[in-house]
């Protein structure tokens, strides 16, 4: 099986992920800047595929994360998956882009029973969600997302992005304190899923806030 993950809920990435490859991620790549998921997704998408030597027509599936968010970044990748599936003729699926995080953590030495995942949502607040861990089992969600001050967070270890802004305020991992979500974990955790017989949701997208962007109203005219 051969995954084509996307995500742009903070950086634009975008990898191929297999259960035929020792590691999974077959190619990935991801941007540093949090704001030219535009510009850089499609090049990279095409460049990714050149150089794993893959075609759309041998792509199985693909996976695209739904935020939470900023709603131009989190919209430029699902647009782009939504267009790639419906050109390929692929199902197409959605995951929580904090899940990729919380894989990391679930993967690394750092690994916690119950910690929550945090990513920069802007306007001095995160977004975030809890999740448990059990030994040899993949992340548990098990509340969020939310978008909120960090300071009102539970008291437990924070890792992501997020926790790295707000180290003064919350219990934030210094090993996960730039940290965002990246495709090739997120197309991991739906491999991963997919194996355990988990049924992955679609690509409705998590917006936790009103677009900035809002339809003006008609005008009033001058008397």
């Amino acid at each position: 099986m051969l995954i084509l993950a996307i995500d742009t809920s903070a950086v634009a990435s975008a990898a191929l992920v297999s259960d035929d490859a020792m590691e999974r991620v077959v190619e990935s790549f991801a941007t540093e800047d949090t704001r030219s998921h535009a510009e850089v997704l499609a090049p990279g998408i095409e460049k990714l595929l050149d150089d794993a030597g893959v075609r759309g027509a041998d792509i199985d599936l693909i996976v695209t994360g739904v935020g939470p968010g900023p709603f131009t970044g989190l919209r430029s990748g699902i647009a782009t998956a939504r267009t790639l599936a419906f050109a390929w003729n692929k199902p197409l699926f959605g995951l929580m882009s904090l899940d990729a995080i919380a894989l990391e953590v679930a993967e690394s030495t750092e690994a916690q029973a119950e910690f929550l995942v945090a990513t920069d949502a802007r306007r001095k607040e995160v977004y975030w969600a809890r999740y448990t861990l059990s030994e040899g089992k993949l992340p548990q969600l098990e509340d969020g997302p939310h978008v909120g001050f960090a300071s009102e967070l539970p008291d437990l270890p924070v890792f992501g992005a997020g926790a790295g802004i707000y180290a003064d305020v919350v219990n934030a991992n210094k090993e996960f304190s730039t940290t965002q979500p990246d495709a090739a974990s997120l197309g991991k955790f739906a491999m991963a899923l997919l194996i355990a017989g988990v049924e992955l949701p679609d690509s409705t997208p998590l917006y936790l806030r009103e677009s900035d962007a809002q339809v003006p109203g008609p005008r009033k005219r001058a008397l």
